[in-house]
């Protein structure tokens, strides 16, 4: 029955300025008619705003005081339900609730209408037009299902739920009590009358007996606008591990007048019925939303470990004439998870390869060349490994450590040991030969250009002044695209002191500094200074050309210093 909209409107009007009208929006008007002296809840909820982070507070419009929070209280809210606990005739009134969250804010009326009903004592009826029993249509069949409507919060424990009918127990076998409903075998005329169920309710220590009253039709099985609607599952298949935890929702929307009976079955057994001894698959207790026009059920089925023999069976959700199933399948691979764990490890193993490479490089790039060596002669028209240009400092002590290096230990190391063969100049040019020509001839023979530098001096004049430097320079660097070999005989801080042609070569190729000091234990060609050296030299020929040192193997260590007298020019 609609409310007149007189009733809303005073309402609305009385109400203090805390509920604002222009703030909250009306949605309904319940009107609940209940007997006295029984337990009473009442759920306010408006999805999908009573979903999440909301406000809810309970009213009583006459007195214009929110209801108590404390349990203790008849009258008392929890959470978004109002609890009395048991109703009394001056319980009668309008409820109000406002469920407010951060963008919205909504008003739901309750006309709660509490009446003298004494069950089954037909001597002292009630006030007429004044009814709290449920109307059910039970479809004749194979089977069919009453409902008990005992909703209430989660502090509130139900006994078991007996089922009357005219007032005595029911006691025969075609009706089976099933959680909250009495499912009905064989429905034909005679089930029709008047039935109750009840069940003790405890609140906070305190005991309540609670009782519906529901008068039961006989239909019949066809009227379209009744069949209820599963909304999932949709006979599907659903990926699990074995061994997991699993619960699987059965939507349904039924029209209100409908007391279709959900549950879960397998193998056409009801799943507690069928899972009784291990209870690892249970059924779930039923929760509703109601909306003006249906009402919207989930029952859901939780298995505690899902198992082998779960596989490939369907499990039927049952909401009247309306079935629906699902079924468990063991998960696909993964290729996702495996692709990202191949490329990742790719990555690692690239990453470490190349990070292993850079630092070992020099040493994997000499013992390639060890083994993998070839014993035909390059026929690139070269006479000379590398071509050694160097400074003559007027400093006596720098002076005698060049000398030293380029007299003594390139010829040990690079000759004698690794095989190289050298053009030095002061040592392997024929004397009266034109200066400018020796090095512009001998340069073109060789594969590699060595430059020794050392810290600028007021006479240093490398490269400045001196014309069959810059002849060798300009050849190596422009005309053949000669790799240098750059050697700091001692740190330079500054290169902006140095010509720009060795600036350009230091930019380009880097530079080797040197370590240690010019005696005995420096002439290993093993050493860390000297295996950079051999990296930037072309590969070892074999055989080794006639030279006039005797040849020594890379890795033997060095031997007698050769005397050598230091050439000048």
């Amino acid at each position: 029955m609609r409310t007149p909209s007189w009733l809303l409107c005073a309402v609305s009007i009385a109400l203090p300025l805390f509920v604002r009208a222009d703030a909250c929006k009306d949605r309904d008007m319940h009107h609940e008619a209940t007997s006295a002296d029984q337990p009473f809840a009442f759920n306010c909820t408006n999805p999908p705003l009573t979903y999440g982070e909301v406000n809810v507070v309970w009213y009583d419009a006459a007195s214009k005081a929110p209801i108590s929070k404390d349990n203790q209280s008849r009258v008392h809210q929890e959470h978004t339900w109002i609890l009395i606990l048991p109703l009394k005739l001056e319980d009668s009134g309008i409820y109000l609730c406002v469920i407010k969250n951060a963008n919205n804010c909504v008003r739901i009326w309750m006309n709660l209408t509490v009446f003298e009903k004494h069950w089954c004592d037909n001597s002292r009826r009630s006030l007429p037009n004044l009814s709290d029993d449920y109307q059910q249509i039970l479809r004749t069949g194979p089977s069919d299902s009453l409902t008990c409507h005992l909703y209430f919060p989660e502090t509130c424990v139900l006994g078991p739920i007996m089922w009357y009918k005219d007032c005595k127990e029911i006691t025969e076998t075609r009706f089976v009590p099933v959680e909250m409903k009495l499912v009905v075998y064989d429905v034909s005329a005679e089930d029709s009358g008047s039935y109750a169920c009840a069940a003790q309710l405890t609140h906070a220590g305190r005991a309540y007996r609670v009782l519906n009253s529901i008068n039961v039709s006989i239909g019949r099985v066809g009227n379209e606008r009744r069949i209820p609607k599963i909304i999932y599952p949709k006979n599907n298949s659903i990926e699990v591990q074995l061994g997991s935890t699993l619960i699987v929702d059965c939507n349904i929307t039924d029209s209100k007048e409908n007391t279709n009976l959900r549950c879960w079955r397998v193998n056409n057994t009801l799943v507690d019925t069928y899972y009784r001894e291990s209870e690892r698959i249970r059924e779930g207790i039923e929760t509703n939303v109601s909306f003006p026009e249906h009402i919207f059920y989930t029952v859901n089925i939780t298995f505690l470990e899902v198992k082998m023999e779960d596989y490939g069976l369907p499990f039927m959700c049952h909401a009247g004439v309306s079935t629906a199933y699902f079924m468990l399948t063991h998960p696909a691979p993964d290729f996702r998870a495996y692709l990202i764990g191949g490329l990742i490890a790719l990555a690692v193993v690239v990453t470490s390869v190349l990070c292993i490479y850079n630092y070992f490089k020099i040493d994997i790039v000499l013992w390639y060349r060890s083994a993998f060596s070839s014993e035909k002669a390059r026929e690139d028209g070269k006479l000379y490994d590398a071509y050694v240009l160097y400074p003559k400092p007027q400093k006596e002590s720098q002076r005698h450590d060049v000398d030293t290096l380029v007299l003594k230990l390139l010829p040990e190391v690079l000759e004698r040991q690794c095989r190289y063969k050298l053009f030095i100049f002061g040592r392997d040019e024929f004397p009266g030969q034109a200066v400018a020509h020796v090095i512009d001839e001998n340069i073109k023979l060789c594969r590699r250009l060595i430059l020794i530098i050392v810290p600028e001096s007021p006479s240093f004049g490398l490269l400045k002044n001196m014309s069959e430097e810059q002849i060798a320079v300009y050849n190596a660097l422009i005309q053949l695209g000669m790799k240098v070999i750059l050697i700091e005989l001692e740190k330079i801080e500054d290169y902006t002191t140095m010509p720009e042609s060795i600036q350009y070569m230091r930019q380009k190729h880097g530079a080797i500094p040197w370590r240690g000091d010019l005696t005995e234990s420096s002439q290993c060609a093993k050493t860390k200074f000297w295996k950079r050296v051999r990296y930037h030299m072309p590969p070892k020929r074999f055989p080794p050309p006639v030279q006039r040192l005797k040849p020594v193997p890379c890795n033997f260590p060095a031997g007698k210093e050769t005397k050598m007298g230091l050439i000048s020019r």
